[in-house]
């Protein structure tokens, strides 16, 4: 679904009124605001109605591009909410979990923080960004799960372990190895980048768009005619799947 994001209100499905742990996965893996990273203030909407109906545990996961820790982070970007734990990826218990697809694009199996499968219901909370002319939305928001000690700088800003295997190739893998049940990509601006010449553009949108991580990032990317190639290789594998 899509709101006008001075409206958005969060209204929780009833799963999370029965879950008991909720982990929310915002970006933040830097300490610049948004649209670089999720907003404090749409962390506070999300736990604001997840509280409305559920007493449960709420959890922020993030980890950063070099290891370092993201505790410093969390707090220049303000993210300091009342009774919800603040973890950091590389403090995490790490267990290898399989990629269910019988043939995968790029990656048998990754590892991730145990955390994530002992959760009931699993969001992630992304700023639009698009990078080099490739989009950036909720399901990209997971690769920085991977702990940056087993994958070498894999899940950072220096993908290039991802990129000899295939960025689009290992985010399709991805998807389909961690199952997120929600994706809200926070849309206020569309922040464009290009690293070779490190042009910057914001434009503004206004939109929040919410649901399942692979629909909402399709839906996205359709109205506002961006390109994200992961999407085509999720469409292929969920044919042979039997999604």
């Amino acid at each position: 679904m899509i709101y006008d994001a001075t409206e958005f209100v969060f209204q929780p499905p009833p799963q999370i009124a029965r879950a008991r742990r909720i982990l929310i996965k915002p970006s933040a893996s830097e300490d610049d605001p948004y649209p670089h990273t999720t907003s404090a203030a749409l962390l506070e909407t999300i736990i604001a109605g997840i509280r409305l109906v559920s007493d449960a545990d709420i959890l922020l996961l993030e980890g950063t591009a070099h290891g370092d820790s993201v505790q410093p982070i969390y707090r220049q970007l303000g993210y300091n909410f009342p009774r919800v734990l603040a973890l950091d990826v590389k403090d995490c218990t790490w267990v290898e979990v399989d990629n269910p697809l019988d043939k995968p694009y790029a990656v048998p199996t990754f590892w991730i923080p145990n955390v994530i499968l002992s959760s009931d219901y699993l969001i992630s909370v992304s700023p639009l960004k698009v990078v080099n002319g490739n989009a950036s939305m909720s399901i990209t928001n997971l690769l920085t799960v991977l702990p940056n000690a087993k994958y070498d700088g894999l899940s950072g800003v220096n993908l290039e372990v991802l990129r000899n295997l295939g960025l689009d190739r290992s985010l399709a893998d991805l998807y389909f190895t961690l199952p997120f049940d929600m994706g809200i990509i926070e849309a206020n601006c569309i922040y464009s980048h290009r690293e070779e010449t490190g042009e910057e553009l914001m434009e503004e949108c206004g939109k929040v768009f919410i649901g399942d991580p692979y629909q909402i990032d399709c839906e996205a990317s359709k109205l506002l005619g961006l390109s994200a190639k992961y999407l085509e290789l999720i469409k292929t594998a969920k044919k042979e799947f039997d999604f």
